[in-house]
């Protein structure tokens, strides 16, 4: 009969395990930012006719229709060290996760031991020597656990929300690796670009200064001209190694982001001298989509709720724990192993209690307080996300602008040139007036190649801000 009321208890007790489960259940606040009506609508800088409010594609550097550009990000996804890690670490809080879930219910032992001893005669209060025996011990036990407020509960829950952050860890760290080889390559191609650039200068500062020194020869200028020419290429020859050394270290940081040593470098970008370009506006989306789309604010947000279900696990230390155990084996002598004067069983439960004290009600202040700072981090991540997408939006929409002018500008001044040299040759101008034109005119060549590298960089880290390229 007392072990059909302990099997009563231990019922009750599930049934009371099963509707209890202390601490708050998670859910997003409504004061959070995200819920802001402004964070929800369209950006403010979307009015620019460079971008438009299709939703962002998932491959979004296949925008640039670039094979090359296509084939190493592909590459980098599936080589870089930092997404390894982040796989690793991925892997790692799944583990932890199934260990949480497995934790508490049913467990399952089983025992088993053998023994050549003689017994001491006085532990059985006899005081003759006993003999020299073959002793065994054979058993199994169940277990269980009961999870009579929820703690486990609650740290399952934790742990879940914890591996869901590694995941929106491993795609923000696939958005960034994205984002960098295209960044790198648009350096090395733009440097390359610029370098072209600075060497068409050079030359036609070289053919300069030949015809100067012809004119000169035939009495048509002075020596002080063939100096000034001369320095001039000089100059623009010095630009030279700089562009070569920017467009090397991004060929290297290639290699390294596609999982290569730097000495593997793709040898074909050497050659690259024109940046990617796209020939469609930019699609952003808007905040609705931005943030649901963005692994960073998906990682807070799954942060917020593992230490939302902390605060139970933390309240959960003030209630008692509960273990219910069945066992039954079989102990003696080896020959009798199985028999009814061997055999054994029990039925047991297991009651522990701590009297809550100021530790236990300091850790869950803790706990509410971690919640308080995730929630805080949220919010920052989110509006983090607001500002850089509006940043990056307005950086671009300037830098096409000056862009557009610097064209107006270059074009300009090769008209300059132009007519400053036909009217040096004809004898009509003086030669400082044909030198200061080629050097306005290489100036702005110097400045319109920068100005497209930087538009092309615009472009990677708008798509950065966006958050896309984690969708696989």
């Amino acid at each position: 009969m007392s072990a059909l009321r302990g099997l009563a208890l231990a019922g009750s007790l599930l049934l009371l395990a099963a509707c209890t489960t202390v601490g708050p259940d998670y859910r997003l606040p409504d004061e959070a930012k995200l819920n802001a009506p402004a964070a929800q609508g369209p950006f403010v800088g979307a009015t620019s006719p460079a971008v438009s409010q299709e939703p962002v594609p998932a491959g979004w550097w296949k925008l640039y229709d670039d094979p090359v550009l296509n084939g190493l990000v592909e590459e980098a996804l599936k080589a870089n060290t930092d997404l390894r890690v982040a796989a690793a670490n991925l892997a790692r809080a799944r583990a932890i996760a199934g260990e949480a879930d497995d934790a508490g219910g049913f467990k399952l032992g089983a025992s088993a031991a053998g023994m050549h001893a003689r017994e001491s005669g006085e532990q059985y209060l006899k005081s003759e020597q006993l003999p020299v025996e073959n002793l065994a011990d054979v058993g199994i036990k169940v277990s269980y656990q009961v999870d009579l407020v929820g703690r486990l509960k609650r740290a399952a829950e934790a742990a879940h929300a914890d591996a869901e952050a590694s995941q929106a860890a491993l795609d923000l760290a696939r958005v960034s690796v994205a984002a960098e080889v295209a960044r790198a390559y648009v350096e090395a191609c733009a440097n390359g670009h610029e370098l072209a650039v600075a060497q068409r200068t050079v030359d036609l500062q070289s053919r300069s200064l030949d015809v100067t020194r012809k004119l000169v020869g035939a009495g048509r200028g002075t020596a002080v001209d063939v100096t000034r020419a001369q320095a001039q290429l000089d100059l623009s020859r010095a630009s030279l190694p700089t562009y070569q050394g920017r467009r090397r270290a991004a060929l290297y940081r290639l290699a390294t982001l596609t999982g290569r040593p730097p000495a593997e470098f793709p040898k074909t970008l050497e050659a690259c001298a024109a940046p990617p370009v796209l020939k469609q506006p930019i699609p952003v989306g808007d905040g609705a989509t931005l943030l649901k789309r963005r692994p960073d604010v998906r990682q807070a947000e799954r942060t917020l709720a593992g230490a939302t279900a902390r605060i139970g696990v933390a309240t959960a230390a003030l209630y008692p724990n509960v273990t219910l155990g069945l066992g039954a084996g079989s102990t003696g002598l080896l020959a009798d192993i199985g028999q009814a004067p061997a055999n054994r069983w029990g039925l047991t439960s297991l009651i522990t209690w701590t009297v809550p004290g100021e530790a236990e009600r300091a850790r869950i202040r803790q706990a509410e307080a971690g919640s308080d700072a995730a929630l805080a981090r949220f919010d920052g991540v989110v509006l983090n996300a607001l500002r850089e997408t509006e940043t990056s939006l307005d950086t671009y929409a300037h830098d096409l602008d000056r862009n557009a002018a610097l064209k107006a500008a270059r074009d300009q001044a090769a008209l300059a040139d132009s007519q400053a040299q036909r009217l040096y040759r004809a004898g009509r101008s003086p030669y400082l007036a044909g030198l200061d034109a080629q050097r306005v005119l290489a100036g702005a060549e110097a400045a319109l190649a920068m100005s497209d590298s930087q538009v092309a960089t615009d472009q990677v880290n708008l798509f950065l801000a966006l958050g896309g390229g984690w969708e696989r």
